[in-house]
């Protein structure tokens, strides 16, 4: 049995991005978890084999991921509302340090960890809501401009992960806070807020408000 979350979800109603959970992910063989993954259709699906150590695995409707952020966030508040909160989540990519505050979450990870997402600054908002799709044909980009100083407006295009555009990427959040190395309010999808802070040792901290799925 799974939960269901909404990850970064924005001031509106019904924003933020869906994610499954299995708590219990043990329970799923892990030949099965790609096809679970598949037939539920979520951008993202997590399989929590241990509770107490973090460890879990995370898949697209088409492949396995060592590190994506939407999944981790999600995974942490679900966790931590559970009563069984924990600092440290353990995809294959590495450790990684989690925190809850309230109704949000947060996690670190290592850009290099994320998928090689590419981004490309656009003239203005309305140029990104003007997209058909991913800019240049890629299949792995992501594409914003600025509001104000530190809030951008941005639409990712994970093709290559077999999602045709994503509501909330954290992974994707993570690589755009490392260029811009700047704290940032990505205004993504139909109305998701995720927040992004770089640390000085090279990680960087996504996070944002997490639902229970309606």
């Amino acid at each position: 049995m799974h939960s269901v979350v909404s990850v970064f979800a924005g001031p509106d109603a019904g924003s933020g991005n869906p994610l499954a959970v299995f708590l219990d992910g043990a329970s799923v063989p892990r030949g099965q978890r790609q096809g679970v993954a598949a037939e539920l259709g979520f951008s993202e699906t997590v399989f929590v084999d241990d509770a107490e150590s973090g460890a879990l695995q995370i898949f697209t409707p088409s492949v396995e991921l060592g590190f994506a952020g939407h999944p981790l966030v999600g995974t942490a508040w679900l966790l931590a509302h559970e009563g069984t909160p924990l600092d440290t989540l353990r995809p294959p990519a590495g450790e990684v340090a989690a925190r809850t505050e309230g109704d949000r979450a947060f996690v670190t990870g290592r850009p290099e960890w994320a998928p090689p997402f590419e981004w490309t600054e656009l003239d203005s908002p309305a140029a990104v809501e003007a997209l058909d799709g991913p800019p240049r044909g890629h299949d792995l980009i992501g594409a914003y401009a600025w509001l104000d100083e530190r809030s951008v407006r941005a639409r990712v295009f994970p093709l290559r992960l077999g999602i045709v555009e994503d509501e909330a990427t954290g992974a994707a959040a993570v690589r755009l806070g490392a260029l811009l190395a700047r704290p940032l309010s990505i205004h993504q999808g139909r109305g998701s807020r995720i927040e992004v802070r770089p640390l000085a040792d090279g990680r960087v901290e996504v996070g944002g408000r997490v639902t229970r799925a309606a």
